[in-house]
């Protein structure tokens, strides 16, 4: 983001009123094929991301847990089943075409969890309500990366993790295949799939954006989460981020 109030919506600068905008048209363009085309253009790896994801939030019954950006609730689902009867969990996204096909997937399995439309930035929660915090592959699409995480952390109570699942930075001799595959393979899968190219393409551009590892880490202290750490998965295609809010 520039002092001059724009931002980057992929390799594009926007104004940053308009990025929100752009974003949701993004989403809901592909929300009704978004999950057959995680699976496309991950071979499948995405389910296993997210299921690393859900293993490291180590929920218990009766735990409280906010999934912010949500979307079609992969994660959500799996968090109902892990706090069981007595827990709560709370599916959010700023995306209602998103946010309806994750309501109707966790109504089709029986999980009646609370479903909110809401902005990451300006979460409708009182402070230290949660145990845990995620969002998976919705961070780098934030106008404010920075007053989003400090949200999330708001809203943890003391002793609550946050964990950021997002695409990172791959693994440097890897990074010639993988601009070809993000690029050219991508955009043609999203146009024959979904009949969306340029969603797609923006993905790609998106991630390219996005902060690495380090940076990301560093912007997680910065906003007052301690013990932070990550591990890369598919050597670095996705990384998990966890931070702990401690006071």
């Amino acid at each position: 983001m520039s002092e001059s109030g724009r931002t980057h919506f992929g390799f594009s600068t926007v104004a940053e009123d308009e990025k929100a905008s752009r974003v949701a048209g993004v989403f809901h363009s592909v929300a009704q094929r978004y999950d057959l085309m995680n699976d496309l253009m991950s071979v499948g790896l995405h389910r296993a991301w997210k299921a690393f994801a859900i293993d490291q939030a180590a929920l218990r019954p009766g735990m409280r847990v906010l999934d912010v950006a949500g979307g079609t609730a992969d994660l959500a689902r799996a968090f109902a089943r892990r706090v069981g009867p007595t827990g709560e969990v709370w599916l959010t996204d700023i995306n209602a075409s998103m946010l309806s096909v994750g309501r109707d997937r966790m109504v089709d399995e029986g999980a009646l969890q609370p479903v909110v439309q809401c902005d990451a930035e300006h979460l409708p929660f009182p402070d230290a309500w949660f145990d845990r915090v995620t969002v998976a592959f919705g961070l780098r699409n934030m106008t404010h990366k920075e007053q989003a995480l400090a949200e999330m952390r708001r809203v943890l109570r003391p002793g609550g993790k946050l964990l950021v699942l997002e695409f990172s930075k791959v693994w440097k001799p890897l990074e010639r295949l993988y601009d070809v595959y993000s690029f050219q393979v991508l955009p043609r899968l999203g146009e024959r799939v979904a009949g969306d190219a340029s969603s797609y393409r923006y993905l790609a551009e998106s991630i390219r954006m996005h902060p690495d590892q380090a940076t990301l880490a560093d912007m997680m202290r910065a906003a007052r989460l301690g013990r932070v750490r990550w591990f890369n998965l598919s050597a670095g295609v996705v990384a998990l981020h966890e931070g702990w809010r401690l006071d």
